[in-house]
């Protein structure tokens, strides 16, 4: 999916919200188990209750590959069926792929060929060449994990090497990377703050965020810091929205929680374009 589209579907949506598929067959509903293939049931149920307010859904790849083969089937359902009744919805393998030279140009044709997913999260920590394969795909994207909102994110990301942070030293070599303009970003909404010196390097890059709601973020401080002309944001959303109701209802209780989110973007976005 080109960039302007994803910008068209924000403005037309007023919404920037990333539903978070991972599924768990301890947390769905007890009825789905009955079902033939209860994680594509519940998915579905899902994407078809929150689709009008939503831009995005990024299945979490370990919920499925925790499954075997059962899980990646249930994968490949539920973004066959995404792309055949929503293709206009963007889609995020949150899969943290990364190594070398050919290995990562098979990892790019798994995520965007056989399984037709529009960008996928990469960790950058083998370098350019762990990376660019990835980039070499017209329309897709990649994300590369940045800031994180886990705890130990501060272990090595926000350390500094030659008197700056290792995140910032990856925003800005990322950028010399042939193909960079089909890079974003994930910074954790729990880092918002941090998001002012982040656009000072990646102005108009779009960012992943992660991290509002149930994990403490702060959707008025990601706006604040980390909007742009372009808006330039994807915030994402699990728990909150696909376990809102464990009971028949979970759809429905989905499409709700989903709706409150986007009414929150419609009013920051308002605010920010107005001001």
């Amino acid at each position: 999916m080109k960039i302007e589209h994803l910008i068209a579907e924000i403005r037309k949506k007023k919404s920037f919200l990333c539903v978070g598929l991972d599924t768990d067959l301890e947390k769905i509903p007890e009825h789905l188990l009955k079902e033939e293939d209860p994680i594509f049931a519940f998915n579905k149920a899902i994407i078809d209750a929150t689709h009008e307010y939503c831009v995005a859904y990024k299945p979490n790849i370990a919920f499925y590959e925790a499954y075997g083969l059962p899980g990646w089937k249930s994968l490949e359902r539920s973004m066959d069926y995404l792309n055949t009744n929503y293709p206009e919805v963007f889609t995020i393998a949150d899969a943290k792929r990364g190594d070398i030279g050919n290995t990562s140009t098979r990892y790019a044709k798994a995520f965007f060929e056989t399984m037709n997913f529009d960008s996928i999260t990469i960790a950058p920590y083998m370098g350019k060449d762990s990376v660019e394969p990835f980039l070499e795909f017209e329309d897709r994207h990649t994300i590369l994990l940045t800031l994180t909102s886990n705890e130990g994110a501060f272990d090595f990301q926000t350390k500094k090497l030659e008197g700056e942070e290792l995140y910032k030293k990856v925003l800005k070599t990322s950028k010399t990377y042939k193909g960079s303009e089909r890079l974003m970003y994930v910074v954790g909404a729990t880092k918002a703050t941090y998001l002012q010196e982040i656009r000072e390097i990646i102005p108009d890059s779009f960012l992943l965020v992660p991290g509002v709601g149930a994990q403490g973020g702060s959707l008025q401080d990601v706006c604040k810091y980390g909007m742009t002309k372009n808006i330039g944001l994807l915030v994402n959303s699990s728990r909150g929205i696909l376990y809102a109701s464990t009971g028949s209802d979970f759809a429905q209780i989905a499409a709700v929680k989903a709706e409150e989110v986007q009414k929150e973007m419609e009013h920051e976005l308002e605010r920010y374009f107005q001001s």
